[in-house]
């Protein structure tokens, strides 16, 4: 039976950063025991809605009532002392320290009259808390060796791991494997069950069906409505979402694929790519998909040099050509926008226009100084063309969405007039808005003869914008779909889990 009153209201909540208005009279209310689906597009406020809830902000205006008592949560430690726990976006974990410190960071067990750290007690608890989740981890590693997925994990297990009230998720599952989601997921009913309440922020709508009881959707920093999820439709939320009908996301190019330009052959890195051999088209979207280490990104990364071969050849143009660091591959036309746009794709501290002519800055220097007046051309003309949503060219890149922030570092990529684009993961953690832009940026692209290879784990994404796809398992191609009619889901998975006939793990959500 639902509670009258909710355990978690928060009244007109506005928040304002230099240029930008984030939150404008938003609210929300969370009851006891309930999986609150929290949805928009990038920009829409949700991250500064869950920083508010969780210290990390204060805000300029507004009430937060918890358990029915109005409260001021001017930081991390009195949220998280209310029973308050934030899984956000960006990992917050650290790299020099093992899987079990991290877990247990800020509450230690210590022993003896000088208080000493209970080394042994924190590895028996952390490993206590990896064996409960069924993560295959172990509790003694670094965190700096584990994959970002593994990470993921790790972060979600440390807020398990606390006596919490409610527990928000900022797109958790962005870099989980189907399987390492279906868990998640029946963790969280685990916990609704407990009375623990979720503030689930995702895009992926079918998690959204699958677990929420009650989505909220924001635009522009505005609350729309709030709905059952059993009473609404994908259709319905797109439009609350984005202020308008989004009848189809996706833009695959119209015009065929030329002439063979790129060349991969019995290429090998190390033990996570094994003698790969693939060819590129001219404006062809060449999808690679496979399921987590499977060597996808290891491809790429080698591919453009930061990552050394081992054995393999490379051609472009029937030419053969050798990648030994990403100046060569820049210099050979190839750009690489990499998985993990924050750490290795951009400057966010820097301004949008410093991120996207960085990769030209060469060529903008005059007598030992930036033509300003060229900087300024060339940054417009990218702003324009890909509809970047920013306040100014010198606004900080890490104030804009994310989807507007990978829009930049695409830009800066065009901006050297590459014949090949390497995207990983291109759309993800940015909203059904920002993907059909990107889209449609790609599918420009691949119509004016821009050769594009998209590294993604959606499967949506893969069938859709692909005109080819080729999977990969164990560091090695498995299987290459050539024909539309090919192009299935079934198909996918069979391939890149090694020919064994699999179900997807979503029709188990």
């Amino acid at each position: 039976m639902e509670n009258i009153t909710p355990l978690l209201q928060m009244k007109q909540i506005s928040k304002s950063f230099p240029g930008v208005k984030a939150l404008d009279q938003v609210r929300l209310e969370v009851r006891t025991g309930e999986v609150h689906a929290l949805l928009g597009e990038n920009g829409a406020g949700k991250s500064t809605l869950i920083k508010i809830l969780g210290g990390v902000l204060v805000p300029d205006e507004g009430e937060i009532y918890f358990d029915g008592t109005k409260v001021e949560i001017k930081d991390v430690s009195f949220s998280e002392s209310i029973g308050i726990s934030v899984i956000h976006q960006e990992l917050c974990l650290a790299p020099n320290m093992t899987v079990a410190e991290n877990i247990v960071l800020g509450r230690e067990p210590s022993k003896g009259p000088l208080q000493l750290v209970n080394t042994k007690e924190i590895m028996q608890f952390g490993q206590k808390i990896l064996d409960q989740f069924e993560l295959d981890i172990d509790a003694g590693e670094y965190v700096g060796n584990l994959t970002v997925a593994q990470q993921q994990m790790v972060e979600i297990a440390k807020a398990l791991s606390k006596d919490n009230r409610i527990i928000v998720m900022d797109e958790p599952t962005s870099s989980l494997t189907e399987k390492e989601v279906v868990k998640l997921l029946d963790t969280i009913r685990g916990l609704r069950q407990k009375g623990v309440s979720v503030i689930y922020i995702s895009h992926r709508m079918e998690e959204l069906f699958a677990i929420a009881d009650k989505v909220t959707i924001l635009r522009d920093g505005t609350y729309v409505g709030t709905r059952n999820m059993k009473d609404t439709s994908y259709q319905e939320m797109v439009q609350m979402m984005v202020g308008r009908e989004l009848s189809e996301i996706y833009a695959k190019p119209t015009v065929q694929p030329g002439e063979k330009i790129f060349e991969v052959r019995n290429l090998s890195s190390g033990t996570r790519v094994k003698n790969v051999s693939f060819s590129l088209c001219k404006g062809e979207i060449l999808g690679f998909y496979g399921l987590v280490g499977s060597g996808r990104t290891e491809l790429m990364r080698t591919i453009f040099g930061i990552d050394k071969a081992v054995s393999g050849d490379i051609y472009l143009n029937q030419n053969k050509i050798r990648i030994q660091n990403p100046q060569d591959a820049i210099n050979c036309g190839i750009g690489f926008v990499p998985e993990d746009r924050k750490e290795q794709g951009a400057i966010l501290i820097q301004s949008v226009a410093y991120n996207i002519s960085l990769s030209v800055l060469d060529n903008l220097i005059k007598w030992f100084q930036v033509d300003r007046r060229q900087e300024d051309s060339l940054v417009d003309e990218y702003i324009n063309k890909l509809s970047i949503r920013t306040p100014s060219p010198e606004q900080k890149l890490m104030n804009l969405s994310g989807g507007n922030q990978q829009k930049a570092i695409i830009s800066k990529w065009l901006a050297m007039k590459p014949s090949i684009l390497i995207l990983d993961e291109p759309t993800r953690g940015i909203d059904v808005g920002a993907k059909k832009e990107i889209y449609s940026i790609m599918s420009a692209l691949a119509q004016s003869g821009v050769s594009i290879i998209m590294v993604s784990s959606e499967l949506p994404e893969i069938i859709n914008m692909s005109t080819r796809v080729i999977t990969m398992n164990q560091g090695e191609i498995s299987g290459e779909l050539t024909m539309e009619s090919e192009i299935t889901q079934e198909n996918i998975l069979t391939h890149a889990t090694g020919g064994l006939k699999n179900e997807s793990e979503f029709s188990k959500l």
